[in-house]
């Protein structure tokens, strides 16, 4: 027979009304109760009816994750952090993606969060950027985290977003081709509506400036974050016997870096010997090519744990349990076989 929370309740010799508290994890409850309630829960197998409690109670146990991105594998890198929250909070998690530059997008944004009853969402670039959609969430109360791109000095006074440092990984990328002795940096660059593009050209801009290489924005080519932009960019940039100069392409990710490096070998370029290339994001695109990327790796599936956690960790209103989240995130280079010295 299953096993009802009324079973929980009497073996833990506490109403069926604790239980509830502590299944929903209410800050109120005393550690001494919350140990005594798992341990009955733990020994009878007892296993939440979550759409029994949508439907019969005013509190919602869904969280959204949603997202307006093509990269596959970003998408499925978020997802499964969020999700591993959500399985330990005991709630289900709702994927939304949509299109940030559609008309109905707000509208339709709204719709699907009174449809599906939630607890809160986390919001993904560029969504988690777009101030519309902030104060839309705001006047309906509804709790939410955002990820952005972004400094720790920019998150002064806010105490609901989580930063992907994306100046410092640029900067890092870039200074680490000025020391194998490039100068004639390219940079292919991803959505412009993405606040990831800024920072990280601006982290690319500033390693030149300190290491006195003038900027040049001929070497700025503008495209999205996909192998096709790496495509077009790479030909653009490499064009008339590359008269431009350039040693080496920074790619906005790794999509991009692997449609740059594609676009080298049809133009018989060696890798890194004739051109150094770069990705960012440390995503399968980067261990898939030959040779493989170096990049700068970013844990997105990390990344968006913790924006689960505080997500949840807001809703309960305890302080406490917000000590060990990170909010702020520096992705790390990594090295590999597609950059080396400068050609003489």
């Amino acid at each position: 027979m299953k096993v009802t929370i009324n079973d929980v309740a009497k073996l833990a010799g506490v109403s069926m009304k604790t239980v509830s508290r502590v299944i929903n994890k209410e800050p109120s409850v005393r550690k001494k109760t919350y140990d005594i309630v798992m341990e009955a829960v733990k020994e009878l197998n007892y296993q939440p009816n979550i759409a029994a409690r949508n439907l019969a109670g005013t509190s919602s146990f869904a969280v959204a994750l949603v997202y307006d991105n093509p990269n596959a594998y970003y998408v499925i890198d978020m997802q499964n952090g969020v999700l591993s929250r959500c399985r330990d909070e005991g709630f289900e998690l709702v994927i939304h993606p949509c299109s940030s530059t559609d008309d109905q997008m707000q509208d339709e944004f709204k719709t699907m969060i009174l449809r599906s009853r939630l607890a809160g969402l986390v919001l993904t670039p560029p969504l988690s950027e777009q101030q519309n959609i902030i104060e839309m969430l705001d006047e309906m109360n509804m709790p939410y985290v955002r990820l952005l791109s972004g400094r720790e000095e920019q998150n002064e006074g806010k105490n609901n977003c989580i930063l992907v440092n994306d100046f410092a990984a640029a900067y890092e990328i870039t200074e680490h081709l000025i020391k194998h002795g490039h100068k004639n940096i390219a940079f292919v660059l991803g959505d412009k509506e993405h606040k990831s593009t800024t920072e990280r050209l601006a982290g690319y801009q500033q390693a030149l400036a300190d290491n006195n290489i003038s900027f040049n924005q001929s070497l700025i080519f503008e495209g999205h974050y996909s192998f096709e932009s790496g495509v077009n960019g790479a030909k653009h940039l490499l064009a008339d016997n590359n008269k431009l100069g350039v040693t080496a392409i920074l790619g906005g990710n790794d999509e991009v870096a692997a449609g740059a490096l594609f676009a080298a070998r049809l133009m018989n370029i060696e890798i890194p010997s004739q051109l150094s290339i770069s990705g960012f994001e440390d995503s399968p695109f980067s261990r898939q090519t030959w040779p493989k990327l170096t990049t700068a790796h970013q844990a997105n599936n990390v990344i968006s744990e913790h924006a689960a956690r505080l997500l949840f960790s807001k809703a309960r209103s305890s302080r406490k349990q917000e000590k060990d989240i990170i909010t702020n995130f520096t992705p790390s280079i990594v090295v590999r076989e597609s950059t080396g010295p400068a050609p003489v």
